[in-house]
């Protein structure tokens, strides 16, 4: 087993990263390839890939990122909605050893792989993650509306049409290519989690960074989508989210809040969904989470798993004993909406009295540049 930079991923490494995940279909996801590792090493100084190897070839790839103190945490902890060791059929490993030679004391996951079997004492919790199956569809957005979705199909299209009737004639482009309606997508993201009391991801320059790098990878096993919503030339919502040859990751959905009424993200979504679908792929992850629309829309769930794999050193007993109490508070409320639905109405509370502040004199300022 060795360990790298993702920089250092040449072209034959990355195609045999790119066979192991076609040859196991669960690790298919766009998270788990080269392209999203790379992407975040770009801009993240401890990401690595450990490569594990039989017979000198490149059968595994773990990609991770690791602090000065042995800490290790899954690449884009906070940001990927799936996390593995990729690898080919058959091949094993041991979590302590791969612990051992990537030189960490403690490695911290929340969306692992079920499989991820050498893992699996080390989980501490698993959570649904829900999917939608897609089915190749025609080109008629309507009819494949009624079909899939029968009790959301009148009440869609009808905000639909008088979204139409009030802005202008709608139109959805799948793979929108304009890079000034990704900026407004995270103007409008940056303010969600502003209003709704959440960390604003898009206050940290390195996340702006990776999203405008990764809307620029075109490559066979994973490009950026852009995909937007206009009524007229007006954009009223919008989503951007990687994608590989057949998993299509939901990630950073937006609208404009001047038009929820219309319920603009759902038809995103939908919209989404249907135009995946005649593009080749056959799943849309929409990622943990507890939400009423994913329940509308899923088909199915997968599993997840988070925790902490450690080996027996005081930093790993240290940063355990500092995370492990937040993750668990969090997913006791998660978890019960008599205490998640107090904890929302108080995190927007808490974002419209700073959202209030910032908009006094002298304190205002661009979200996301």
């Amino acid at each position: 087993m060795t360990v790298h930079r993702t920089g250092e991923l040449d072209a034959s490494l990355r195609e045999a990263w790119h066979r192991a995940m076609d040859e196991s279909p669960v690790y298919a996801n766009p998270f788990l390839a080269p392209e999203f590792a790379m992407g975040v090493g770009r801009h993240r100084g401890g990401a690595r890939v450990a490569i594990l190897r039989e017979g000198g070839e490149p059968v595994g790839f773990f990609p991770f990122e690791r602090n000065a103190l042995g800490v290790g945490r899954a690449i884009g902890l906070g940001l990927s909605d799936c996390q593995a060791l990729v690898h080919r059929p058959g091949v094993t490993w041991d979590s302590d050893e791969l612990l051992r030679a990537c030189g960490l004391s403690i490695f911290e996951f929340d969306h692992l792989v079920e499989e991820q079997k050498p893992f699996g004492r080390h989980v501490t919790g698993t959570f649904a993650s829900p999917v939608i199956d897609l089915e190749p569809g025609g080109d008629d957005y309507a009819k494949w509306l009624r079909g899939t979705y029968p009790g959301l199909a009148k009440t869609t299209l009808k905000k639909e049409r008088r979204l139409g009737r009030d802005l202008g004639e709608m139109r959805f482009v799948y793979d929108e290519r304009d890079p000034a309606v990704l900026r407004t997508l995270m103007r409008w993201k940056s303010a969600q989690y502003r209003r709704t009391g959440r960390m604003d991801r898009f206050a940290r320059p390195w996340i702006v960074d990776l999203v405008n790098h990764l809307f620029h990878v075109r490559e066979e096993h994973f490009f950026g989508v852009l995909s937007v919503l206009y009524a007229g030339d007006r954009p009223v919502a919008a989503h951007f989210g990687p994608t590989s040859r057949t998993v299509f990751a939901a990630w950073f959905t937006a609208y404009d809040p001047e038009l929820s009424y219309y319920s603009p993200g759902l038809i995103m979504h939908l919209r989404m969904a249907e135009a995946a679908a005649r593009e080749g792929v056959r799943l849309m992850d929409l990622g943990r989470g507890d939400k009423e629309w994913k329940d509308w829309l899923k088909t199915r769930e997968l599993r997840v798993g988070e925790g902490f794999a450690v080996r027996p050193h005081p930093v790993a007993a240290a940063h355990k004993l500092w995370r492990r109490p937040v993750r668990g508070l969090r997913n006791t409320v998660l978890a019960h909406p008599t205490l998640r639905d107090p904890a929302d109405r108080l995190l927007k509370t808490v974002g419209t009295l700073r959202s209030s502040a910032r908009s006094g004199p002298d304190r205002t300022r661009s979200p996301a540049r």
